[in-house]
């Protein structure tokens, strides 16, 4: 169902994921949160592919939200107590224009199927494929931001942890400072502060993104709370373990002496753009080139037309890093545009151009990458996950029959024993 709604309506987390229905329910109790819609899961599947329907939909949706934007994922099985997603997935902040909320979409889409996320989705135990709503808020321009904790995640102390810096949060998220370092006992009282280093803080820039801006040197040591912001702060952790109950994880933000809740989460166990969109080239046929693959050439039209209903164009900035070796394979790559260069141990292999591909052993297998893949220009890509092409399969007899004879093609090449006679070490 493909749906967007604002965040007080957002009730269904089997749509809309856990991150969008959390912030749902705190605008629905009074907690003060920054305006937002929420995507459905199929709604972010649309518009990840190109459906001019989809993305209109989102327009719409968002054409009453001041700019600039926060774009967050908010998977259906993100941040739950067992297994936390931070980091995993993407939040792209100061998206300055409505016309480039769809790529940030896709963006986020793309980090939930990465070789990375799947591989940390396989080792929680979560084998299906992710269905990934998104949350769209106006973004704030705190001067203040950080995490609590409203209990102590390393100890279980029964005591509110807090870490703050200037401007936005994800300084204190990303590690990119030493914090400020507060706790508070459940009444609210000051039990300790411990300043930290806060050399830079991140700021917005005014056409898009955001840069690391250095921090006056008077304010580096600098408390970056008062009693009034941490007895709000308090206050907050209370309304939380109200509406959400205890052992949360909180995302908080200051601006104009407001306090704003950014995401409420459970702690876990184990740990420059336009208003107008650019000029979109002609897209080409992915149909025609998924049959120069050597996995999928004896497809055919009507079947790779069903593979080719999957694939997903990814952009990558040059010199960005498509796919790294060692890591856990997840996805298959067809490129459109630009140029990619193959390496391996630090040594240049080869160059990728348009019609080429990689990666498509791991829809079989999931294995490790044996190379790194880079981006040599601004490159375009179609992109498969063995999430999305696995189900497919099961579905399509066929379509498996075919993709093991091309497999056995392989091993015979690879070993002329094969098919011959016995087995090595078989009678």
């Amino acid at each position: 169902m493909k749906k967007v709604v604002p965040l007080a309506k957002a009730h269904e987390t089997s749509l809309y994921g856990s991150k969008a229905v959390g912030l749902g329910d705190a605008a629905r109790h009074g907690i003060t949160v920054p305006r937002g819609v929420a995507l459905s899961g199929d709604l972010v599947d649309a518009v990840a592919s190109g459906e001019d329907k989809a993305t209109g939909q989102v327009a719409k949706a968002i054409a009453t939200l001041p700019p600039p934007f926060a774009v967050r994922s908010s998977a259906v099985d993100e941040d739950g107590a067992a297994a936390s997603f931070a980091g995993q997935h993407l939040t792209v902040l100061n998206v300055h224009a409505a016309a480039d909320v769809p790529g940030a979409v896709r963006d986020v889409w793309w980090s939930a199927n990465s070789d990375s996320a799947i591989t940390y989705r396989q080792r929680v135990g979560l084998f299906t494929r992710p269905s990934i709503g998104v949350v769209v808020q106006s973004l704030l321009n705190p001067t203040v931001a950080g995490v609590m904790f409203t209990e102590h995640p390393v100890t279980g102390v029964d005591e509110r942890l807090i870490e703050a810096s200037w401007g936005l949060g994800e300084a204190v998220v990303a590690g990119l400072v030493v914090p400020d370092h507060f706790r508070l006992d459940r009444s609210g009282q000051v039990l300790e502060r411990k300043v930290g280093r806060k050399r830079i803080a991140i700021r917005c820039l005014p056409n898009g993104g955001t840069f690391e801006e250095q921090v006056a040197l008077a304010e580096v040591n600098r408390h970056c709370l008062d009693d009034a912001q941490l007895a709000a702060l308090g206050e907050l952790a209370l309304q939380c373990e109200k509406v959400y109950g205890p052992r949360r994880d909180i995302e908080w933000a200051f601006q104009d002496g407001t306090l704003f809740l950014l995401q409420c989460r459970a702690i876990t166990t184990s740990k420059g753009r336009g208003d107008t969109p650019p000029p979109v080239p002609p897209r080409r046929d992915p149909v025609a080139a998924l049959r120069r693959v050597q996995l999928f050439a004896d497809m055919d039209r009507r079947q790779a037309e069903q593979i080719a209903r999957l694939l997903k164009e990814r952009p990558f900035a040059k010199g960005e890093t498509v796919i790294m070796e060692g890591s856990g394979g997840a996805a298959f790559f067809l490129i459109d545009s630009g140029e990619a260069t193959v390496s391996s141990k630090g040594v240049d292999l080869a160059t990728l151009g348009p019609g080429d591909c990689f990666g498509e052993i791991a829809l079989i297998d999931g294995g490790p990458r044996s190379a790194t893949v880079t981006a040599a220009s601004d490159l375009v890509c179609y992109g498969l996950t063995f999430l999305e092409f696995r189900p497919l399969v099961e579905r399509n007899g066929t379509i498996g029959w075919k993709l093991l004879q091309v497999l056995a093609k392989r091993l015979r090449t690879a070993d002329p024993r094969i098919g011959s006679g016995p087995s090595p070490g078989r009678p």
